[in-house]
């Protein structure tokens, strides 16, 4: 049987149990139909890069599917239906790999970077604060008071 991927996003609404629900619902559905469920991630609540039915945030879920094509048309067809997930993409692939994808590489790697100690005091951070006229540019026009650059032409 051909290879599948599939990317699904849910509403931020939902737990992340209900999400995993779904990949269940999904990967029974699956096993009846002679196929089986080769790769499952679970990428977190993630921001979206922009607004989907009034979503800032979403899970997200792929699936690695060794399935046959009518059962992924069937599959779409259900999940276009369901009102808990905002979008879906499902691409044919030739293998399904079994590391673990960029996005769950990349969260690992912020994790183990860690704390790094405490910030220096930025350039303004310094703790004294400047009132309204001690801008620099107020102090830079108010460090030559007669001359007016205007009056120029002689």
């Amino acid at each position: 049987m051909p290879l599948y991927e599939t990317v699904l996003i849910a509403r931020n609404d939902v737990t992340q149990q209900q999400v995993e629900q779904i990949a269940d619902d999904i990967g029974a559905e699956l096993e009846t139909d002679g196929g089986a469920v080769k790769k499952r991630e679970y990428w977190g609540l993630r921001g979206l890069s922009y607004r989907i039915k009034k979503n800032r945030k979403g899970h997200y879920l792929l699936l690695g599917l060794d399935a046959k094509p009518t059962f992924i048309t069937e599959m779409e067809r259900k999940l276009g239906l369901n009102e808990d997930v905002l979008r879906f993409m499902t691409i044919r692939v030739e293998e399904i790999e079994e590391a673990p994808s960029a996005i769950l590489s990349r969260k690992s790697d912020e994790r183990e970077r860690g704390f790094r100690g405490p910030k220096p005091a930025g350039r303004f951070e310094s703790g004294r604060r400047r009132g309204f006229d001690d801008r620099e540019e107020f102090r830079a026009r108010d460090a030559f008071p007669g001359d007016d650059f205007r009056g120029l032409e002689e």
